[in-house]
């Protein structure tokens, strides 16, 4: 009777040896078999084979001390050169350290074990095991505060603008300095893809923009645009046809601001929508402590994050996105070619407009209603 269970229809466990030969890609589909890495692998192929389409547009929210330790570089500007990432939501303090390297600042691999007292008296901050000069701070701060001193900054703006704005700068320092590709704010600039932060004032960033207030700027970070904004890019790729997905490396605010546009269109705007269409999360958060951070995809299916028909279109991986992401990104970029950009920063105004004029209307025909 168990030999023909429908049960028993999934493919042999018979994985090839593992051999010096072989790539990451072909590791994580031949190796990855079961547990977590199976988990990843059913992630890489959601991701290259529906995520990738070209009528998706992809969503990656990103926390965790990431760019410091060089993940900017590796995996996240390749990835948004090759057109896999559309817009993002970032904390404050990725893109803070995302700085160092358009600046041509150092950071070099230390110990965790280190004494945090003697490191203060030697002037070096510690991210873990990671360590740089104390100088690599205010050398940072005083690049922020000179380019937001400049008269296009004088005025409140969405997150998204102002990293655009903040982006140019940096690929300019870039080039001048000869250390091009090296800023995942330069590289999203130049791809016009739009970064937004859903806490503006959690970061060196904010803090300096605060600073720059005392003296009389006008910037500020408006989250009304952002919310609009993000909402808008969802909402218009669902209503011209398209698809949303979603690529989650750990979780926290930027994990929710992604995934609210979807109760923002629905819940408070009234415009009809089932969700997004793919998920992928990255976490070593549990569910069962009910932080958003652990939150399942089942879960927000009953906030209307999630299109319910959808559900076998997400996975959650329980792991260490500074071990996932190399791999998911090499995986990505062997089996698929690069993507047109959608190039959504410069259409932040018309998507906007779309949204404002839908929500308008429903409004006016519900008062119309006995």
């Amino acid at each position: 009777m168990a030999k023909g269970s429908r049960y028993l229809k999934g493919a042999r466990i018979l994985p090839p040896p593992v051999h010096g030969g072989m790539t990451a890609a072909e590791l994580v589909e031949h190796a990855f078999t079961a547990y977590n890495a199976a988990r990843l692998r059913e992630a890489a192929r959601l991701f290259t084979r529906k995520m990738l389409a070209d009528d998706v547009t992809v969503a990656m929210s990103l926390t965790g001390a990431l760019t410091p330790a060089g993940y900017g570089v590796s995996c996240l500007i390749p990835l948004v050169e090759a057109g896999f990432v559309d817009w993002i939501v970032s904390t404050g303090a990725n893109l803070y350290h995302d700085l160092h390297f358009g600046l041509g600042m150092e950071l070099h691999h230390g110990s965790p074990h280190v004494a945090d007292v003697e490191l203060r008296r030697a002037g070096v901050i510690r991210i873990y095991d990671i360590f740089f000069s104390y100088q690599v701070l205010l050398d940072t701060d005083a690049f922020v505060r000179e380019v937001i001193a400049a008269p296009e900054f004088d005025r409140p703006m969405s997150s998204a603008e102002f990293h655009h704005l903040l982006g140019r700068y940096v690929a300019e320092r870039e080039r001048l300095l000869g250390t091009e590709g090296r800023s995942l704010l330069a590289a999203c600039a130049r791809c016009g893809v739009p970064v937004y932060t859903s806490s503006p004032g959690d970061s060196s960033i904010g803090m300096n923009v605060a600073a720059m207030a005392l003296g009389g700027s006008r910037l500020t970070i408006d989250p009304n645009l952002d919310v609009n904004e993000t909402a808008a890019i969802v909402y218009g790729a669902k209503r011209g046809g398209g698809r949303s997905g979603v690529l989650i490396f750990g979780g926290g605010s930027p994990k929710n601001f992604v995934l609210q546009t979807e109760p923002q269109i629905q819940e408070v705007l009234g415009l009809d929508e089932k969700g997004h269409d793919y998920f992928i999360q990255v976490t070593d958060a549990r569910p069962d402590t009910g932080g958003l951070s652990g939150a399942t995809p089942s879960e927000a299916v009953s906030w209307g994050k999630i299109d319910p028909d959808q559900l076998p279109d997400t996975v959650v991986v329980y792991a260490d996105s500074t071990i996932a992401m190399p791999l998911l990104v090499a995986y990505a970029l062997a089996a698929r070619e690069p993507r047109p950009p959608k190039r959504l920063y410069e259409r932040r105004g018309e998507l906007v407009e779309r949204l404002r004029r839908d929500y308008l209307e429903g409004r006016k025909d519900g008062e119309a209603t006995p």
